[in-house]
């Protein structure tokens, strides 16, 4: 996994706050493989409660993330399992669960 420990608690972090404790955060996309280079952040915002304005919050948790970690492109993608899409399986099957303790 091409993540720094930093930058995964500052993702895990700031989707606590956004989403509160029961949130999960998916790394998936080019920054899984080690072997490749650049790339964006891709993260699956798993939430246990629903969203009413999915895309507005995946842009205002991309923005919080932008100011901590710079001059990253970071795509965002909200599951609330009302309406299932076939990227947020492909997340979970490719991608990697941050873990990182609360702090």
């Amino acid at each position: 996994m091409r993540l720094s420990p930093e930058y995964s608690r500052a993702i895990m972090d700031t989707a606590r706050r956004q989403f509160g404790d029961g949130v999960t955060v998916w790394l998936f996309g080019s920054r899984v493989v080690d072997a490749r280079r650049g790339g964006d952040i891709d993260l699956l915002v798993d939430v246990p409660h629903p969203i009413e304005n999915k895309p507005r919050e995946a842009a205002r948790f991309a923005a919080a993330l932008q100011s901590q970690l710079g001059d990253q492109r970071i795509d965002v993608v909200i599951d609330d399992h009302r309406n299932p899409l076939s990227i947020h399986e492909v997340a979970r099957q490719e991608g990697l669960e941050l873990k990182c303790p609360v702090t």
